[in-house]
């Protein structure tokens, strides 16, 4: 069943998209990921230009995260001072990314900055993530003390550091007492990656608010998806409104296919072991890293096409 999409100005199919949608929800309920880091290398591979593909993510990404944003509200695990910091931020790298994004675009040079962007940072993700969960896979049920002090070590080392940065701020909820430059600097470049890549950057603020600032994990997850929710959501205005980029029929069809695949994720998640889950999404990753890298490298087989004009 084809459908046309009047902003991408082409026709797609419908059911392709609602499973492009149901495996990103799928996956984002498996292992607990937005899904913005492959929906729209999904969407580039079936055609849709790149600042399309970006623009409408963002939009895809701020649907699906408000049913989770909700419920971690009512749970009273989002830290709304810190949320609203982390905003601040990240208002301001994503409209800086957005002016970025249209001038690449002007230029002609945004599709291939993207996927290069796509294929260094998915191939960083998705070897860490294979090398662990393989790591952890061989030596089940053993623990090497000296190797965990040194992660710890290395940890604390840059946590301490973080820690000593003037501006302190009182995060109540989160139990900290940090410079406010922490979370400015950490949204702003969330914003950055949510305009130019059209992913919501959770991969990058759950680990530093994690191992770094040490807060909560609970706390971690509820409000990034609470600043997840607002930063996508602003930076697809934004697209829609200076680079008209957003294709809402798209975004709605991506937001209902993803609704369906989250609940089938969130099942089987509470049946597989936490390291066979990361393996999982290790391979996914990898392997779309190199689909992109493959199609960045190779020539076209038409890469001057002649045709015979009549006069």
């Amino acid at each position: 069943m084809e459908v046309f999409l009047p902003i991408a100005h082409m026709d797609v199919n419908l059911l392709l998209i609602l499973f492009f949608g149901g495996i990103v929800g799928f996956l984002s309920g498996l292992v607990g990921v937005g899904g913005g880091f492959l929906v729209t290398p999904l969407l580039i591979f079936i055609g849709i230009h790149p600042l399309v593909a970006v623009a409408t993510g963002s939009a895809q990404i701020a649907g699906t995260s408000a049913g989770g944003s909700y419920a971690h509200w009512r749970l009273g695990n989002i830290d709304f001072k810190m949320g609203i910091v982390l905003l601040i931020g990240s208002w301001f790298g994503g409209s800086v990314g957005v002016f970025i994004a249209r001038a690449l675009h002007q230029g002609g040079q945004f599709g291939n900055i993207v996927t290069f962007l796509y294929v260094v940072l998915l191939g960083i993700i998705g070897a860490s993530m294979l090398i662990e969960s393989v790591n952890v896979i061989r030596k089940a049920g053993k623990r090497n003390p000296q190797k965990q002090n040194e992660k710890r070590g290395a940890g604390a080392s840059l946590g301490a550091l973080i820690m000593h940065l003037p501006g302190k701020m009182n995060f109540p909820i989160s139990g900290l007492t940090i410079s406010a430059f922490v979370p400015l600097i950490l949204g702003g470049a969330v914003g950055v990656l949510t305009s130019l890549m059209g992913v919501g950057g959770g991969f990058v603020m759950v680990p530093v608010m994690i191992y770094f600032l040490k807060m909560p994990t609970k706390i971690v997850v509820g409000t990034s998806l609470f600043q997840l929710l607002f930063t996508t959501a602003v930076v697809s205005v934004m697209q829609s409104g200076i680079n008209h980029a957003v294709d809402p029929f798209l975004a709605l069809i991506l937001i209902f296919g993803s609704a369906f695949g989250t609940q089938w994720g969130t099942r089987m998640s509470a049946r597989l072991p936490a390291e066979k889950l990361r393996l999982i999404l290790a391979l996914v990753v990898v392997g779309v890293a190199v689909k992109m890298l493959v199609g960045l490298l190779i020539t076209p087989h038409e890469l001057y096409l002649m045709t015979r004009v009549s006069l």
